[in-house]
Formats: structure tokens, sequence, C-alpha cells
């Protein structure tokens, strides 16, 4: 049972960011809702030259759904598909399997059970909307090890499944202060989570978020990634999986 002065310190801490807890919720109903883009959410890149064939899921939330741009043709997973194609030269089958709103609780459970078998590389792109519903670090990290179990189960012999850091949400300046600041806390909290989750789980590789270079990266939401963004982010997960893979 928890001590009278564990349960008074928790309470303060809750007084403390209920006014916090209330500006994140209004930010929410101010932000401007962008739909998941437009296109098929599989297709096969062709290498000039090479025969092999590489599977590649990304899987997670918006970001990677693709939310910013109108096209899919414009986000990350096709992007990074047709990087790997062409440095590996091999065909790149790639999936996407995301939902807006997604955490890692919800990927685990209800996203992964679903997604295509015999992968080569899973990319897992979730965390934010860990961060917005301040979800404790005991929590996520026990749901981020569920969802890497199940989905090692979608991987072929000697798959590989990368773990994207979070953003650093302090950059986000469509979160006014002091919102932003505690959001940005509890990502870099979150994001050494999943560092050590990699450090400890054969097969699972972690690779950090660039950083954001300025609005001009962002979306009309101020959110999430531009085309310009994906495609950075396309360049710098394949410069990564040619490192780690």
């Amino acid at each position: 049972m928890p001590s009278r002065m564990g349960v008074a310190s928790s309470r303060r801490a809750a007084l403390a960011l209920s006014p916090l807890v209330r500006q994140a919720r209004r930010v929410r109903k101010r932000m401007l809702t962008l739909p998941e883009p437009l296109g098929e959410r599989s297709g096969l890149e062709h290498a000039a030259v090479g025969t092999g064939l590489l599977r590649l899921l990304v899987i997670g939330d918006s970001t990677a759904a693709g939310v910013g741009v109108t096209y899919i043709r414009d986000a990350l997973p096709p992007q990074l598909a047709a990087i790997l194609a062409a440095r590996r030269g091999c065909m790149v089958a790639w999936t996407v399997w995301a939902r807006t709103g997604a955490t890692a609780s919800v990927t685990a459970a209800e996203l992964v059970p679903s997604a295509p078998l015999e992968q080569d590389v899973a990319l897992v792109l979730v965390g934010v909307n860990d961060v917005l519903k301040m979800t404790p670090r005991q929590t996520w990290r026990a749901n981020m090890d569920r969802l890497v179990d199940a989905l090692q189960k979608h991987l072929r012999p000697g798959g590989q499944i990368v773990l994207a850091g979070l953003p650093n949400l302090w950059q986000f300046r469509g979160f006014p202060q002091p919102l932003r600041a505690l959001l940005g806390w509890h990502g870099r909290a979150l994001d050494r989570e999943i560092r050590q989750i990699a450090k400890r789980r054969l097969g699972v590789t972690y690779v950090a978020m660039p950083p954001v270079s300025g609005l001009e990266m962002f979306a009309e939401d101020r959110f999430h990634p531009n085309a310009a963004a994906y495609r950075a982010l396309a360049a710098h997960f394949a410069a990564a999986l040619a490192t780690h893979g």
C-alpha cells in the first residue's frame, strides 16, 4: 500500500500538471486535422540491377501513415523503399501498416496482429501520441516490449526491427510554453526507454530522429512532416540501415 507521503506527493504532482493537461487539450482541439494520404498502402520499388527482394514494413502512427502530404508517394515508406532499392541493388516490397493516433499499446494490440508476415525490415514509428497522453515510462516500456515481441513473429529469420526515436517536441513551435517544455522532457524520457530496449533485444536497432531544422519542414498543421521532411527522413533511415543492416 502506498505511504501517505507518496500519495500526497502524487496529488501535488497531479495538481501541478493539471493546468498543462488543460492547455494540451485546448491545443489539440485547435490543431488542424490532416487526413492520411491518398494512394495504395503497398508497392514495389525496382532496382536498375539485381533480382533480390527485400520486404519492408513501416508500422505505427500518423508519421508512418504519411500524414502531412496529399499522396502517399511523397510519404516516408515509398521514398525509403526507393533509396534502399537503389543502394542494395534489389527490389523492395514496401507496406504501410499505420493509423493516425496510434500509441504503442494500440500498435501492439491492434495493428501488429494483422500485419503481413515474412518481413525483412520492420520500421516502427510510435511515441508522440504516448507523449501527448503522458503515458508513464513503465507503461510505455511494457507496451514497447509487447510490440517488439509481437512484431518479431512477423519477421523472416534474420529480420530486423528498427525503433525510430522520438522527435524532440521542444522544437515543435505549434505547442506553447510551458506545455512544450513538458512534452520535450517527457519525450526524452520515453526515448531513453526505447534506446535501452534496443540494447537488450537481439535483432532490434534504435535510430534517433534527426533534429527539426525549421518551420519549412512542417506540414500546414505545424506538427506533421511535409514532403521535404519525409524525403530527409527516408535518407536518414536508409543511411542508418546501411550501417546497422
